[in-house]
């Protein structure tokens, strides 16, 4: 059975809605937390980890729940690594069976 789905404005600009799935959760829409994750990395591990298309980021909360935590720890566990990884794989293969379906 599907979660419960309701709108709420986002608490950083006040204008965007948020689809919310659970009162718990953080309200805050795409263009703030891009906003929020756009800061330049320097550990050239991460980097390389964490430098994929914005367009990735901007499907996914997890992914940027991901980096915003990176940036705040300035480190990531070994199962988060192993889950944005996964991801990150999903979400483009994803996007190749969505743009095949496209040209068809």
């Amino acid at each position: 059975m599907a979660r419960p789905k309701f709108k709420q404005r986002c608490v950083m600009c006040k204008k965007n809605m948020v689809i919310m799935y659970s009162s718990r959760q953080f309200p805050i829409c795409v263009e703030c937390h891009m906003k929020r994750i756009n800061k330049e990395i320097e550990d050239p591990k991460f980097k390389k980890l964490l430098g994929i298309p914005d367009k990735i980021y901007r499907q996914s909360v997890f992914l940027r729940n991901i980096k915003e935590s990176y940036l705040r720890f300035q480190n990531l566990t070994e199962k988060q690594i192993e889950a944005f990884k996964k991801t990150v794989k999903d979400l483009k293969e994803g996007n190749k069976k969505d743009d095949a379906s496209d040209s068809e």
